[in-house]
């Protein structure tokens, strides 16, 4: 039996959780979540509890038990505390600055890089080297930070580019020095 996919999801006070068939609606203090779940689980919501079971122990039903059950289980961390990545960019001129609800961006290119916001996705930049994506789905906030990053990923040379904060970039050394035969 799935380890995770046995464990209870706790409603904390102030969400709303609606069962309709296979689709699953959370609603709380940051907002609502809609998604829906293959119709073979079977999802219960008792009392104060979500708890996901499978009818058989067919493979596909084993694979799916853990997945949905995470999926659920973070549905209802985003409308309560809500998810964010944070980006660091770094490199000799690189920098962000918010206009509006848009990012702009100076990335070592001809032209600046714009980024709007998104009404799931809110973009903010404290300091001119770091962006902060946050949202309430966890899905669309890691997609969103994964665009941005791929805007100037980092390099392995000298490791300019933009990374998420705690990111290791592997560095590789330069070209050999000359007259070496």
């Amino acid at each position: 039996m799935s380890r995770i996919g046995k464990k209870p999801i706790a409603v904390p006070a102030g969400v709303e959780v609606t069962l309709d068939g296979a689709t699953l609606t959370v609603k709380g203090p940051k907002g609502t979540l809609v998604d829906t779940f293959n119709k073979d689980m079977i999802i219960k919501v008792e009392g104060a509890e979500i708890v996901v079971d499978r009818p058989s122990e067919n493979k596909n039903h084993r694979a799916l038990h853990g997945l949905t059950r995470t999926l659920i289980a973070n549905m209802v961390e985003g409308v309560t505390n809500g998810y964010s990545k944070t980006l660091e960019i770094e490199g000799i001129g690189y920098r962000a600055a918010k206009q509006g609800t848009s990012v702009v961006m100076n990335l070592g290119y001809s032209h600046q890089v714009i980024v709007p916001e998104t009404e799931d996705v809110k973009l903010e930049v404290p300091n001119p080297n770091t962006i902060i994506v946050s949202g309430i789905s966890k899905q669309k906030v890691g997609q969103y930070a994964a665009e941005i990053r791929e805007k100037r990923p980092p390099e392995p040379y000298k490791g300019k580019g933009i990374r998420y904060q705690g990111e290791y970039i592997i560095r590789k050394e330069g070209k050999a020095g000359k007259g070496k035969k």
